[in-house]
């Protein structure tokens, strides 16, 4: 990644993109078409992580890049010895622990540290610059689509390029960057003056339930859906495993935690809590209607 690509991306503060890392809990996956879309959002993994001590040290390099603004060199230089000292690295025979069977596969590599690196940091200051921008929806209504115009950029990317809507258009629940792996996109906020001529009407959705491949050790079928738009009569939507605002489901699974937390606290307790956190409107948008109405429930006395 160039040096003005990181600029234009990693411009946040970490904190908001340390959140996001944090609470995810770590899940140890064999093909990447196990863990897809919200399951990214709420867990960490890597395809291909057989022993959970691999996938702990992958999460912990993430975590560390992201508090320290590590490079990707800095990265791949503490991180891939240690995978190698395990095992973890080069192509290797390996029983696949769905059959048994021995499988030849590729594990840990300068190529596939650099998507790990680039992917999720791109996912964690993307979820960041969404919880900024939700702040600031009341003076910047509006949101822009930016991608990186150059000849790396996908041609479906760059068909998004300029296109505003408004920062509550449901667009955005699926359109949301990072929509592939190693996606350079952003999204940046706009003023009520500088986005109301330049706003689209909000955009038809469409989705799509699509074949990822099948399965040749035991035959399953794996299907998921994307949803996206027609631009220009092209069907545009995030790959597979990208189909959700990262942003939004940080927001969700944070107000989870907290109301989780509620529930095992003294109602008296956790109605003073709650009532506080009710007033953020961020807060209270990202509950569930579950969540939501137990809350509510909460609040009015009658849970106890």
């Amino acid at each position: 990644m160039k040096p003005e690509d990181i600029k234009a991306i990693f411009s946040l503060q970490p904190d908001a993109a340390i959140a996001y890392l944090e609470p995810k809990g770590i899940q140890v996956s064999w093909d990447w078409q196990d863990m897809l879309d919200d399951a990214h959002a709420t867990a960490f993994t890597v395809a291909k992580t057989m022993k959970m001590d691999v996938i702990d040290d992958i999460y912990s390099a993430v975590v560390k890049s992201v508090e320290n603004g590590q490079t990707l060199q800095q990265f791949n230089n503490e991180l891939a010895p240690v995978l190698q000292r395990k095992g973890w690295w080069g192509k290797q025979e390996v029983a696949n622990p769905d059959t048994g069977e021995p499988q030849t596969v590729r594990l840990g590599s300068p190529y596939r540290l650099k998507t790990i690196y680039l992917t999720n940091m791109q996912s964690a200051y993307m979820a960041g610059r969404y919880v900024a921008m939700r702040e600031a929806v009341d003076t910047h209504p509006y949101w822009e689509y930016v991608a990186i115009m150059d000849t790396r950029t996908r041609p479906s990317h760059a068909a998004l390029n300029g296109m505003v809507y408004e920062a509550d258009d449901p667009v955005w629940n699926s359109m949301y960057p990072p929509l592939d792996f190693r996606c350079r996109c952003r999204v940046r906020a706009l003023s009520e003056s500088s986005g109301r001529s330049r706003v689209l009407t909000s955009p038809s959705l469409e989705t799509k339930y699509v074949d990822i491949g099948t399965n040749e050790y035991t035959g399953e079928v794996r299907h998921t859906e994307r949803t996206g738009i027609r631009v220009n009569g092209e069907f545009i939507a995030p790959s597979p495993g990208f189909n959700a605002n990262q942003g939004k489901s940080m927001l969700s699974r944070m107000a989870s935690i907290a109301v989780e937390k509620a529930q095992a606290t003294h109602p008296d307790i956790a109605r003073v809590a709650l009532r506080d956190m009710m007033q953020n409107k961020r807060f209270k948008e990202s509950l569930n209607t579950t969540q939501s109405a137990w809350v509510t429930k909460l609040l009015s006395g009658s849970q106890s």
